[in-house]
């Protein structure tokens, strides 16, 4: 099954509407490599936006390319998770 073609004004409109609640947030650094924060996006700027992680002392930035790129993923508590299983070609 194919992925539904996202603009990069939706994702950054979507993560407009989530500032300042509480997100999840998954970071892919490779290799199997997976990092899971709790926190609210802090601010938003041009091409990038900051997240403060619960518990931490700085915070963290990405680009809303990375978003786009699967790389980061958002999700608020509330929306349901996704099925790891469905096939992307």
């Amino acid at each position: 099954m194919r992925r539904e073609t996202i603009k990069l004004e939706d994702i950054i409109n979507k993560i407009k509407l989530l500032q300042g609640q509480d997100i999840n947030l998954e970071v892919s650094r490779g290799r199997k490599k997976t990092e899971y924060y709790f926190g609210k996006i802090e601010n938003i700027y041009p091409s990038i936006f900051t997240v403060k992680p619960n518990n931490e002392k700085s915070s963290l930035s990405f680009s809303f390319a990375d978003v786009l790129c699967g790389v980061v993923s958002l999700k608020s508590p509330e929306e349901p998770a996704e099925t790891e299983n469905q096939a992307t070609t």
